[in-house]
C-alpha cells in the first residue's frame, strides 16, 4: 500500500521496488529511467534484468530507446514471440557475463554452453545483437 495525493492505492506486485536486506529501495521497471527490465520469453516466463545488462542487446537498446515507446511510468517490458525459457535464461546469463568482463583485466573463464541449445542460443543471439 501507498499513498498517492492523500489516498491509499494498493500498488501491484511487479511495480514495487526490489529491496535489499538493510531496506533499501533499488528501483523498478518503471519510466524511462528504470534500473530494470522485464524480458517476456515465448512460453510466458518473465525474467527482471538490470537495464545495465539488457542494453549489451543492441535489438532491445533499439526497442527501449524507440520514440515515445516507453513512456514515464510504464512497465519497461520486451516480449519474444521466438524465443523459449531454456533460451533466453541463458542469454540473460550472458549479459551478466560480458557485463562482468568486458575491459576487465581478471582471466576470462569461458561462457557455459550446452551444447543442445548452442544453434537456438546462435540465433537468438544473432536476432538480439549481442
Amino acid at each position: 500500500l501507498k499513498e498517492i495525493h492523500g489516498q491509499i492505492v494498493e500498488e501491484p506486485e511487479f511495480h514495487r521496488n526490489i529491496m535489499d536486506r538493510e531496506g533499501k529501495a533499488y528501483g523498478g521497471c518503471e519510466g524511462p529511467d528504470a534500473m530494470y527490465v522485464k524480458l517476456i520469453s515465448s512460453d510466458g516466463h518473465e525474467f527482471i534484468v538490470k537495464r545495465e545488462h539488457v542494453l549489451t542487446s543492441g535489438t532491445i537498446k533499439a526497442v527501449l530507446s524507440g520514440p515515445g515507446q516507453f513512456a514515464e511510468n510504464e512497465t519497461n517490458e520486451v516480449s519474444f514471440r521466438e524465443i523459449p525459457l531454456h533460451v533466453l535464461s541463458k542469454v540473460c546469463m550472458y549479459f551478466t557475463y560480458k557485463v562482468r568482463y568486458t575491459n576487465s583485466s581478471t582471466k576470462i573463464p569461458e561462457f557455459p554452453n550446452a551444447p543442445e541449445i548452442a544453434l537456438e542460443l546462435l540465433m537468438a543471439a544473432n536476432f538480439l545483437d549481442c
